[in-house]
């Protein structure tokens, strides 16, 4: 029922409020400033909302959040609490300052006590324990300068808390980014011109030609301008309208070349074919063009295509002759490849044989399904696979899988080979089923032990937060045992957990003498109060420490774990070293194809042989304790935990 109070409030409400029998009503068809000045008034005037339904109070105010519950046809009043309730101003007193900045602000949830009290009759009223109310919260925010953005129910939950702590209770909402103007593809075909490609400094490059492959019928839509669309606006916990940075245009007018125009309906501005031909990307000018047909299937050579600049994928049915580059993504060549060929991502597949040429893939996996010889295959994320036999070649990447290996360098994360004879592997994972030399070659393996400096750093820094922080927490126990052990503190201690027990009463004639006393071991008590803090603080920082330290060393153990070298056959001279990786050392994937037979084949004075020998097999696998040990920090390097905390 809505006490006398509420019934006055009610006849007194400003416009937009309304009460009816179930409950408090907000007029919707308002303005969201007319309706906040409204709530401001009801707040102002020493009231607050019971049983609020804060979703349906910021959704009316702010327009933001669920959608509001569908009402009666033609009703533009929302319900969102139950009643108008006077604030109690002893209760309002238990609201503390909250601490606002960068888009949060911060509540000390904290154990609260109605101070004890002495009645007109003498009667005296102990200390009584109180919680805090969410509509109370709302309303006290709301006259602090929070009205938008409360977590209800982190806001719930630190009222409930057993322990005080600090929490952040409402959070600004960010406005969303704006989408610039751009440009989507219609057309995703590519076509081949013959013109020679010029370059940035306006000369003329006879060993390249402008190449796009698809053929493009008139009136084909090829690009389409997305139009800019502005981001949601966001809002601050203070109510205030946070707005984004309006979108950026652009001039559609500039992609416009041979062949091409703009057409403007009702569906927006499209970039069409005026001709049947072929689409020409020049990617130095910006330009869309369409072409007349020029198209060969007789593979990449001077006379035919010239050196390829894609800005897609290819595939090629032919050949790849020496000398000849193709660049591009998801790059899939039918024949033999005799040349170079680069690519920025994507997969390049090779159907047939690669004889003298390279293929260079930044960002991703390379196959070759004939067979390799005297080539270069590099990758500097992905992985390498070679069906057939790889002679003579340089390969690296991050994962290397071939079925037979002759006189190759090899660099990577992880090897699998299926018989390897006279190569020079190194990785920090290397498995071969059958090793052995060719001819006068040695076979040689090199198992990288993984660089655990950063973490062997991360170690000692741990345990050596964890060893201050105990002594720390030793100390603030022993400094709070002897100040509890003064008998004046001690005895007022056990007086008043008597009371708050209910074990022992005051007659009036003792309360002035318990405040006397109070008044005695105030600064001791307070002491105590401030060591405990820290102890908690100090034992909270110890557990996530603690934590810190055992996910650490197991990052270190799984790390080091990987280095491992298995070979289950060895047939002829074989010999394995380990290495451990030196601080900062490049991983084994971007090493330059002309740098690795130096680092393979020259000396290793740190490497430690772990086999050689012309028969059997290898299963070693890097201890986690083959890693230097971290060494623990000085206790006085460490700060306080109160002030961390």
């Amino acid at each position: 029922m809505v006490d006398k109070a509420a019934e006055a409030a009610a006849t007194a409400l400003p416009n937009g409020v309304s009460m009816r029998q179930d409950g408090v009503y907000l007029d919707v068809s308002l303005p969201p400033s007319q309706l906040g000045a409204a709530v401001s008034q009801i707040f102002a005037a020493g009231s607050f909302l019971v049983e609020l339904d804060y979703p349906a109070f910021i959704r009316a105010l702010f327009q933001v959040g669920p959608p509001l519950p569908p009402g009666l046809p033609g009703d533009t009043c929302v319900r969102v609490a139950s009643a108008i309730q006077k604030f109690d101003p002893r209760r309002q007193a238990l609201y503390r300052g909250m601490k606002m900045g960068r888009g949060l602000a911060e509540y000390v949830f904290e154990p609260l006590f109605f101070e004890e009290q002495e009645l007109p009759d003498g009667t005296i009223i102990p200390e009584t324990p109180v919680k805090l109310d969410f509509d109370e919260f709302v309303a006290d925010m709301w006259i602090k300068g929070v009205r938008y953005g409360i977590e209800e129910q982190t806001v719930r939950n630190g009222i409930n808390a057993a322990k005080g702590d600090r929490v952040t209770v409402a959070r600004r909402l960010e406005p969303e980014p704006s989408i610039d103007a751009h440009v989507v593809e219609v057309s995703q075909d590519l076509h081949r011109s013959d013109a020679p490609k010029a370059r940035a400094d306006g000369r003329i490059d006879l060993h390249s030609f402008q190449n796009r492959f698809p053929q493009i019928r008139k009136g084909m839509r090829l690009l389409r301008k997305m139009p800019g669309v502005q981001g949601a606006r966001g809002l601050e916990v203070t109510g205030t309208v946070l707005l984004s940075a309006p979108p950026a245009d652009l001039d559609f007018r500039r992609w416009i070349g041979e062949g091409t125009s703009i057409d403007r309906g009702e569906q927006g501005e499209y970039l069409v074919a005026d001709k049947d031909g072929f689409l020409d990307v020049d990617a130095k000018a910006g330009t869309i063009s369409v072409r007349d047909k020029i198209v060969s299937r007789e593979g990449v050579s001077g006379r035919t295509t010239g050196n390829l600049e894609l800005a897609g994928a290819f595939e090629e049915f032919g050949d790849v002759q020496e000398m000849r580059d193709v660049h591009g993504s998801d790059i899939t060549i039918r024949g033999n490849v005799f040349g170079n060929i680069h690519s920025t991502g994507g997969e390049i597949l090779l159907g047939g044989n690669v004889v003298g040429g390279s293929a260079i893939n930044a960002r991703g996996d390379i196959k070759v399904k004939g067979v390799a010889s005297g080539a270069t295959l590099h990758t500097k994320e992905g992985e390498i696979v070679l069906k057939g036999r790889a002679e003579n070649c340089v390969i690296i990447g991050t994962r290397v899988t071939i079925e037979e290996a002759s006189n190759c360098d090899i660099m990577a994360d992880e090897v699998h080979i299926v018989l390897a004879e006279g190569c020079a592997v190194a990785a920090r994972s290397i498995d071969i089923d059958s090793a052995g030399p060719r001819r006068q070659t040695e076979m040689l393996a090199l198992v990288q032990i993984p660089d655990t400096t950063v973490l062997d750093a991360q170690l000692t820094e741990l345990e050596g937060k964890v060893g201050a922080l105990e002594g720390y927490r030793a100390q603030f126990q022993r400094e709070a045992e002897q100040i509890t052990s003064v008998p004046q503190v001690r005895a007022y201690m056990n007086l008043t957990a008597r009371l708050r027990k209910g074990e022992a009463t005051l007659t009036p004639e003792q309360a002035p003498q318990l405040k006397k006393m109070a008044a005695l071991v105030e600064p001791q008590l307070k002491q105590v109060g401030q060591l405990l803090q820290k102890m908690k603080a100090a034992e909270s920082q110890v557990a996530v420490r603690r934590a810190q330290l055992a996910e650490v060393r197991k990052q270190k153990d799984e790390l080091v774990a990987q280095a491992h070298c298995t070979i289950k056959m060895v047939s002829g001279d074989v010999t394995v070293r380990s290495l451990a990786l030196t601080p900062g050392a490049p991983a084994a994937a971007t090493l330059a194809p002309k740098d690795v037979r130096p680092f393979l084949r020259g000396p290793l004075p740190a490497a430690t042989v772990i086999f050689s020998d012309s028969m059997g097999s290898v299963s070693w696998v890097c201890r986690p304790d083959a890693a230097p040990a971290a060494q623990p920090a000085q206790a006085e390097d460490m700060a306080d935990p109160a002030e961390e905390e």
